[in-house]
C-alpha cells in the first residue's frame, strides 16, 4: 500500500477528483455540462475555467475509477521524484495541453464536450515513461509490457482511434491522452533537461 501521506498533492488530486465527480454524479448531474470542456463555448463565450473544470468530473464510475487507479500507481513516483510543486506543474500543464489540442481540433464542433482527468494522467503516465522506460507495466492489470513499449502503442492506436472517430459524438477523447502524454513529455523534460540523456543512454545499454 502506498504512502499518500509522503505525496501530499497526489492525495489532493485524488481527493478533489473523487469528492467533486460523486457530488456531479450523484447529486447534482446537470453540473457535468456547466464544467465540462465544450470548445465553442470556451472560445465564443470565453468560459476559460472550463479547461480545468471539465477535467475533475467524470462521465461515470468506471471513468473515474480507472483515471484514479493510474494516477494512484503513478503519481506518488512522479511526485517523489520531482518535488511537490514540480509535479503539481506537471499535472496541470499536461491537463492544460490536453484540452488545447480539443480546443483547436474541435473548436467548430458545437456537440463536443469532453470530461475527465485522462489528459492529465496521460502527462503523468508518460513523464513516468521517460525516467523508468523499462519499467513492467501490466496492461489491464494483467499483461506485462514495458513503459516504452506502452507508450508508443498508445501513441499509435490514440492516431489510428483519432481517425476512426473523425466526426462521430462520444467516444473517447483520443486527441486529448496525446495532448496531454505530449505536454507531460515537454514539461517533464524541461523540469530535469538530464531526463532525456538519461533516457537515451538506458535504450542505448538495454537495445
Amino acid at each position: 500500500m502506498l504512502d499518500l501521506s509522503q505525496t501530499p498533492v497526489t492525495l489532493l488530486l485524488l481527493g478533489v477528483n473523487i469528492l467533486l465527480s460523486l457530488f456531479v454524479l450523484m447529486r447534482q448531474p446537470a453540473l457535468l455540462d456547466r464544467l465540462s470542456l465544450v470548445p465553442v463555448r470556451v472560445l465564443q463565450n470565453g468560459e476559460i475555467y472550463r479547461l480545468v473544470t471539465a477535467g475533475f468530473v467524470h462521465v461515470n464510475g468506471t471513468h473515474l475509477l480507472v483515471n484514479m487507479i493510474t494516477l494512484y500507481f503513478f503519481g506518488p513516483w512522479m511526485e517523489i521524484t520531482l518535488g511537490s510543486a514540480a509535479f503539481l506543474l506537471l499535472y496541470f500543464g499536461a491537463e492544460l495541453a490536453a484540452h488545447g489540442v480539443s480546443l483547436v481540433i474541435h473548436r467548430r464542433n458545437p456537440r463536443y464536450a469532453a470530461v475527465g482527468a485522462s489528459g492529465a494522467i496521460s502527462g503523468v503516465l508518460f513523464a513516468f515513461c521517460l525516467y523508468e522506460p523499462f519499467r513492467l507495466l501490466f496492461l489491464f492489470f494483467v499483461i506485462p509490457i514495458p513503459a516504452i513499449v506502452f507508450a508508443i502503442g498508445f501513441v499509435i492506436v490514440s492516431l489510428i482511434a483519432m481517425r476512426r472517430q473523425a466526426g462521430q459524438v462520444g467516444g473517447f477523447a483520443h486527441e486529448a491522452h496525446l495532448g496531454g502524454a505530449l505536454g507531460g513529455v515537454v514539461i517533464a523534460i524541461a523540469l530535469n533537461p538530464a531526463v532525456l540523456p538519461a533516457l537515451l543512454q538506458t535504450i542505448t545499454l538495454n537495445g
